[in-house]
């Protein structure tokens, strides 16, 4: 789940006009349009493997571009394209538009997005494709997928997604669009991810281990001092405990 970003402004002045804003106006008050309902049932699980706990993941035509490894997460308050995949659309990175408010994941890690795009996204398959216009965020961060598609853009196409029947639907008119997951992709994602989060982990472990080491080296090295044994011989010096007594000290030097 990833929170943050430019949900409602990308300030907290225009936040706040934003919440001012659904206060007068009311939620829910705009013009209804007839569309189909959209519902699962034992139908929409051919092809699916069960029991599962898979994550929703599909593809979709992005700025002309189809895109496997788009994660469909109804949690997160942005969507996201990873640096990784932007670079694959060709995309100047100078028609970014700047943003101000940072990204935060489940874990509380903050993330300064590259910037931010609104590019075509489109779903399903003739005739029943639909396409949209909804900004991105970009991401330069390590990940399994190439896309997450948030909150935004699930509001964009009117979305229902169900993990269940891995397929999200939507209104094309007076029918309904929808965009198969993909079991397999899902599944080799999650092995990435973990496999990532080891290595991270355990470079993170290696590091503190490196850090501990040095730290007890640095001490060691504090709590000793230099004796010569022999006042004519440089070559005769020893570390000794900086503590020792001084008695001690006087007769080691006696030697």
């Amino acid at each position: 789940m990833i929170t943050g970003g430019t949900t409602d402004g990308d300030s907290h002045r225009a936040r706040k006009a934003r919440s001012r804003q659904l206060e007068v106006y009311g939620v829910g008050s705009g013009k209804k349009e007839d569309v189909p309902i959209l519902g699962f049932g034992p139908q929409d699980l051919e092809g699916v493997e069960t029991p599962h706990n898979d994550a929703l993941v599909i593809s979709a035509v992005i700025a002309n571009y189809t895109i496997s490894r788009v994660f469909v997460d109804t949690g997160s308050s942005v969507n996201v394209i990873f640096k990784k995949a932007f670079d694959q659309l060709q995309i100047d990175e100078a028609e970014l538009q700047p943003m101000a408010t940072p990204l935060f994941g489940f874990t509380g890690h903050e993330v300064r997005p590259l910037g931010q795009i609104r590019l075509a996204i489109s779903l399903g398959t003739e005739p029943l494709l639909r396409t949209w216009l909804t900004f991105f965020t970009i991401v330069d961060a390590p990940s399994a997928y190439n896309v997450i598609m948030g909150r935004p853009a699930l509001s964009a196409f009117s979305a229902v997604a169900s993990t269940y029947h891995q397929k999200v639907k939507f209104s094309v008119g007076d029918q309904v669009g929808e965009a198969q997951g993909d079991q397999l992709a899902s599944r080799r994602c999650y092995v990435d991810m973990v496999h990532t989060d080891s290595r991270k982990l355990r470079r993170t472990q290696a590091a503190e281990v490196h850090l501990v080491r040095e730290a007890h080296t640095v001490a060691a090295m504090e709590d000793k001092e230099l004796l010569q044994v022999r006042p004519n011989c440089p070559e005769s010096a020893v570390q000794v405990a900086a503590d020792l007594p001084p008695a001690l000290k006087e007769e080691l030097g006696a030697c």
